[in-house]
């Protein structure tokens, strides 16, 4: 009898199914990333080949020989690859300053504090999203040479320091997502506005800002309209700007234009490799509270 109830006790495990779906979408992801990925190492793989190498048929990807030439030679050649970098470096760092400030001092401002026409002038703020930059261009240029300003790096740098509408909307959407009960609570302590916005919602707003940064950071990196119209001097060019000279300069020299090209784009990947996390949950967060 015992021996009956063991048996009737055993459970029979259903076979194992194989995730046919799993691996299918596992390829898929493999292959659109190598789609993706392919393009940087062949332009990695042809800054590393001789002149010649690099028209040979078939293909060789691995450089032989291999050789750094021509990273050397864009610093101090006839091309200030080293200049351009410079100046992008410079206008990068003070638009990061200028765009989080600005925005986080407006957004700070349309979410939290009160004052008349607030929602007014948000809507007005969003209505400037819908103008390119095309539409505003002769304008906008006509102020900066009354000023004075063609051919310096101000008119790259200078409206940053006065906001800009998408990261405003942002990082107001962000703030009517922290509850208000904390905001109250320093009040009740005797905390001032600028005190509450330095501390609590600037250390709760990392993701948000991390991601106004890296979007900052990109557009002022590949940013090539606004140089090609504002500078003229070869000292004041920026990469952007300089990759497109460097291309009609050095012809069909593909191995030396690689090189110029992946020192452009190895600093954009860093970022976005290093703060990929961030970027990815201040999207999520955003707007979960309108």
């Amino acid at each position: 009898m015992a021996a009956i109830t063991n048996i009737t006790n055993l459970t029979v495990k259903p076979p194992r199914r194989i995730p046919y779906l799993e691996i299918l979408r596992v390829v898929i992801l493999i292959l659109l990333g190598a789609m993706f990925v392919l393009p940087f190492l062949w332009m990695v793989s042809t800054s590393f080949k001789e002149t010649g190498q690099a028209y040979r048929f078939p293909p060789e990807f691995i450089p032989q020989p291999f050789t750094v030439k021509n990273y050397l030679n864009l610093w101090g050649g006839p091309i200030p690859f080293d200049r351009f970098y410079m100046n992008t470096i410079i206008i990068v760092i003070l638009s990061e300053i200028g765009t989080l400030t600005s925005c986080t001092l407006v957004a700070y401002s349309f979410a939290r504090l009160k004052w008349w026409g607030r929602d007014v002038w948000f809507v007005v703020l969003l209505a400037t999203m819908m103008l390119p930059f095309q539409v505003v261009m002769i304008p906008v240029y006509i102020i900066f040479r009354t000023l004075g300003w063609l051919d310096t790096l101000l008119p790259l740098i200078v409206p940053t320091f006065f906001g800009n509408p998408f990261y405003i909307f942002l990082l107001r959407q962000f703030f009517l997502s922290i509850p208000r009960d904390l905001e109250d609570a320093a009040r009740v302590d005797g905390a001032g506005s600028f005190r509450i916005l330095w501390q609590i919602f600037l250390p709760l707003s990392k993701p948000v800002l991390l991601t106004v940064a890296m979007f900052t950071f990109v557009g002022h990196w590949n940013d090539f309209l606004g140089p090609l119209l504002y500078l003229s001097s070869v000292d004041n060019m920026t990469i952007s700007v300089g990759l497109a000279m460097f291309q009609g300069r050095g012809g069909s020299n593909w191995p030396a234009l690689m090189s110029a090209a992946t020192l452009a784009t190895v600093p954009i990947l860093i970022i976005f490799t290093l703060f990929q996390k961030y970027f990815v949950k201040g999207i999520v967060l955003t707007g979960m509270k309108g």
